[in-house]
C-alpha cells in the first residue's frame, strides 16, 4: 500500500479545522520546536491519550516529548475529555491525516476508534498503539504496552498470599460496563486467575461465578460482590465503591483498574468507617502511586513503564521513515512487551515483588 502524497494530505487541513472545535481536544501541544534539525526533514508524529489528567498519561506525553527533541520528531498531543471518549480521539486522528502527519501514537479508548485507525494507515501513516493493544491486535502496525493480563496476575497473587485462607469478599472497580477496552478485561481476569478463580472467558468481565474457592495462596472461600466501572477516575472510583458498600458491608478486597480508581475507592470505604479492606491496583505510578503504596492505602500495584512506552513509540516511526524499518512484537506475544513489576512493602512468599523505594527509582520508566 503507497502512502497518500504529503500535498494531498496537506489539502485537507482546512477540512480538519472545521471538524475540531475550540477545546474539542483536551491537551493539544503543536511543534516541540527545540528538536534538532539535523539528518533529514522534521518527522510529525500526533500522541493521542485517553485523558489529560491521569498522572499515567501525562507521563507518557512528557516522554514523547522529550524522545521528540532527541530524535528530531514534533509532537502534537491529543486526549480525550474522559476514559472512553472515542469522539474526541476519531477527531484527534483525522485532524493528524489532515495535518500530513507520519504517524500517530494512541492509547485506543475503545475498539470503536479501530475504523479511524484503518482510514489513517490506509492514509499513509505508521500507527503504534500504547499500553491499551487493540482488538484485533493487527488493528495498528504494533503496540508497546505492559502485559496487563499479567499486571493483574501478579496482584491477585499477592491478594491471595496476604489473605492467609481467609474468605475474600470482593469488590471490583473496573473500567466500563458499557464499552469494551482490552485493558479492562485483561487486568481484570488476570487479577482473578491470580486469586485462583475460574474467570470462564477471559476475554469478558462478569462471567464467573460469583461464589465459590480461590486457589491462590492458601485457598479459601470468595464471593463478588459488584463488577462497577469507574471510567478510571477518582471520583467516579468513589462513586463505584459506594455502590459495592451498598450491597455488602463485609468487602475485604478491593481491585481497582488504576491508581485514581483506588483513591476514590480508598474516600468511600474512610467514609463508611471501613479498615483494613486491602486495596490492589494497577499503574505503579510516582505519585499518587507509589505513595499510597508506601502509606497503606494501596497494598500492592503492578507498576508500567509509560515514558518507556512513549519512547519507544517515538523511536520507532523516526527508524521507519528514515530507513522502512519495522520493530518486532516479544516472541510468543502480540505486541512489545515494556515490562511490569508487582510494588508493594508487604511481600508474600512465592510471588516476586520489589519495594516502594525501588519502585519509586523506577516509576513512570523514564
Amino acid at each position: 500500500m503507497q502512502p497518500r502524497s504529503r500535498t494531498l494530505r496537506r489539502a485537507l487541513v482546512p477540512l480538519a479545522l472545521l471538524a475540531l472545535s475550540a477545546g474539542s481536544l483536551a491537551a493539544c501541544g503543536g511543534d516541540s520546536g527545540s528538536g534538532s534539525t539535523s539528518g533529514g526533514d522534521q518527522v510529525a508524529v500526533t500522541l493521542i491519550t485517553k485523558t489529560s489528567t491521569n498522572p499515567f498519561f501525562i507521563a507518557m506525553q512528557q516522554g514523547a516529548e522529550a524522545a521528540g527533541k532527541t530524535n528530531n520528531v514534533s509532537i502534537t498531543t491529543a486526549a480525550g475529555k474522559e476514559d472512553g471518549d472515542e469522539a474526541t480521539q476519531i477527531q484527534a486522528i483525522e485532524a493528524a491525516v489532515a495535518r500530513g502527519d507520519d504517524g500517530i501514537l494512541i492509547t485506543p479508548a475503545t475498539d470503536g476508534v479501530n475504523p479511524a485507525i484503518q482510514e489513517a494507515r490506509d492514509a499513509g501513516l505508521y500507527v503504534i498503539a500504547l499500553d491499551t493493544p487493540p482488538n484485533p491486535p493487527d488493528v495498528v502496525d504494533i503496540t508497546f504496552a505492559t502485559d496487563n493480563f499479567k499486571a493483574g496476575e501478579e496482584i491477585g497473587k499477592w491478594a491471595a498470599g496476604t489473605l492467609d485462607g481467609k474468605k475474600a469478599t470482593i469488590a471490583l472497580l473496573d473500567l466500563f460496563n458499557d464499552k469494551i477496552a482490552s485493558v479492562d478485561y485483561n487486568r481484570d481476569q488476570g487479577f482473578l486467575t491470580g486469586m485462583g478463580i475460574d474467570t470462564k472467558d477471559k476475554l469478558k468481565n462478569g462471567d464467573e461465578d460469583k461464589t465459590g474457592k480461590y486457589t491462590g495462596g492458601k485457598g479459601g472461600d470468595y464471593e463478588i460482590v459488584c463488577n462497577e466501572p469507574t471510567n478510571g477516575s477518582q471520583d467516579k472510583g468513589r462513586t463505584a465503591m459506594e455502590t459495592c458498600l451498598n450491597s455488602s458491608k463485609d468487602i475485604n478486597l478491593v481491585y481497582t483498574i488504576n491508581e485514581p480508581a483506588a483513591a476514590g475507592a480508598n474516600e468511600a470505604l474512610q467514609a463508611a468507617g471501613l479498615k483494613n479492606v486491602l486495596i490492589v491496583s494497577v499503574d505503579g505510578g510516582c505519585d499518587p502511586g507509589l505513595t499510597s503504596v508506601k502509606s497503606g492505602v494501596i497494598g500492592a500495584t503492578s507498576q508500567q513503564y509509560p515514558v518507556k512506552m512513549a519512547e519507544l513509540g517515538v523511536e520507532a516511526i523516526a527508524k521507519f521513515k528514515a530507513t522502512g524499518e519495522k520493530p518486532a512484537v516479544t516472541p510468543g506475544l502480540e505486541f512489545f512487551d515494556t515490562g511490569v513489576a508487582l510494588v508493594t512493602d508487604k511481600p508474600v512468599s512465592g510471588v516476586d515483588s520489589i519495594d516502594v523505594a525501588k519502585g519509586t527509582e523506577l516509576c513512570w520508566g523514564g
